[in-house]
């Protein structure tokens, strides 16, 4: 590729940000990463992520490092709520391995941020601006100009909106109003792994759902961290309220809960709270010389677990596409959302379907256990090969 005179911005230094920039800046790209937070970094929690982003680590060349720092689960297991049996077990180890090539992981969200800023650092052509939020930008057709809220201007040679759920860069560009809220919150807890009460099986993760709430718990740190994400469904969902609301609300949620449930409750945090939601998918991601990557562009809820997958992912793709493209921005941008609109908006449909699943209501609870109870573990397999046997990478510039 020729040479670039400036970079490419990139609104906000998340994972989909930062791998985005790490792929370019390994391509001789030069990058600068806007990020709103003074300090670039994780939030203190663990994430999952499945066989399919291996496939881009390789070409990161992150596979190695990730795999050390990670956890395997043994398996991933659906426990019902009231009676504490499980629905149904898919191992992980080595079975996922020997069907799709690559495993699944858990691993804190800090450490894999720190492993893409350190291979990030490592490349000359990627540099980065903190506490700088993003509020607008302007394409003037031969480059574009971000503003920031502390009176900063940055010129470049196009924009990624990498700014999350909340994307500013989406809201300038379609105005398509805020996310769609399901009424459910998140509560996320990490504790040493010695608290984690008699009963619970450390070695997996595991989703205990019932009816409006559900708890998802794994090991983290190579065992050393126990990560506990409670989740359910309030009128609060949008307040911001204090401790002892929350503390009650979870409580009368949770009342017919198992008791290994009620003992990971009482260990749950109440001093953060997320509401949840997801984004209808958009055929469009992109205007002249702007586009959108990762959760700006097809947030999604966390039920297939994709979301930092969907963004890796899309960091690679967009980065292969733009070397192609030899400067043609549009052409690129345009081929890269032909390229995921259609995967990412599966995963929001499917990741929608299996939260109804997981949470079933009155007397569908029976018929939909049983039926999951009788799926074979090649089934499970075979239902996710679409997702986990991993995305294409575009070869040659196609659009115009």
């Amino acid at each position: 590729m020729g040479t670039i005179s400036q970079p490419i911005l990139i609104a906000g230094g998340g994972i989909g940000g930062l791998s985005a920039a790490l792929a370019l800046g390994r391509k001789g790209i030069p990058v600068h990463v806007i990020e709103q937070a003074r300090e670039i970094g994780g939030i203190g929690y663990g994430i999952q992520l499945g066989p399919n982003v291996f496939h881009m680590f390789d070409r990161l060349g992150l596979s190695d490092i990730v795999k050390r720092e990670a956890d395997f689960p043994q398996a991933a297991v659906w426990v019902d709520a009231f009676s504490g049996e499980e629905v149904t077990r898919v191992d992980t180890t080595p079975e996922i391995l020997k069907r799709f090539g690559q495993p699944y992981i858990i691993i804190h969200r800090g450490d894999l941020h720190n492993i893409l800023m350190d291979a990030c650092r490592k490349v000359s052509g990627i540099s980065f601006s903190t506490g700088s939020a993003v509020t607008g930008f302007e394409d003037r057709g031969s480059h574009v100009v971000v503003n920031t809220a502390d009176g900063n201007h940055f010129d470049g040679a196009a924009l990624i909106g990498a700014d999350g759920i909340r994307s500013r860069v989406r809201a300038q560009m379609f105005g398509d109003g805020d996310p769609n809220y399901i009424g459910w919150v998140a509560h996320r807890t990490t504790i040493p792994i010695e608290q984690v009460p008699n009963g619970v099986d450390k070695r997996v993760v595991a989703l205990w759902g019932g009816e409006g709430f559900h708890i998802v718990h794994y090991p983290l740190r190579h065992g050393k961290l126990f990560n506990i994400v409670t989740v359910f469904r309030t009128p609060t969902y949008a307040q911001k309220v204090d401790v002892e609301t929350y503390r009650d609300e979870i409580q009368k949620t949770y009342a017919r809960a198992h008791p290994v449930m009620k003992q990971l409750i009482d260990m749950t945090a109440l001093d953060w709270r997320g509401a949840v939601a997801d984004r209808e998918p958009i055929r469009h991601w992109t205007r002249g010389r702007a586009v959108l990557l990762g959760d700006a562009a097809h947030s999604t809820l966390q039920a297939l677990a994709q979301g930092a997958c969907m963004a890796i992912e899309d960091g690679v793709v967009l980065a292969e596409l733009i070397e192609l493209s030899r400067g043609n921005y549009e052409a690129a941008f345009r081929q890269f959302q032909a390229e995921r609109a259609v995967r990412t908006a599966r995963v929001i449909f499917e990741s929608r379907y299996l939260w109804t699943v997981l949470h079933p209501e009155g007397e569908t609870r029976g018929p939909v256990h049983r039926r999951f109870r009788a799926m074979s573990r090649d089934e499970v397999w075979d239902s996710l090969a679409w997702l986990y046997d991993g995305a294409r990478v575009p070869t040659a510039l196609t659009a115009k």
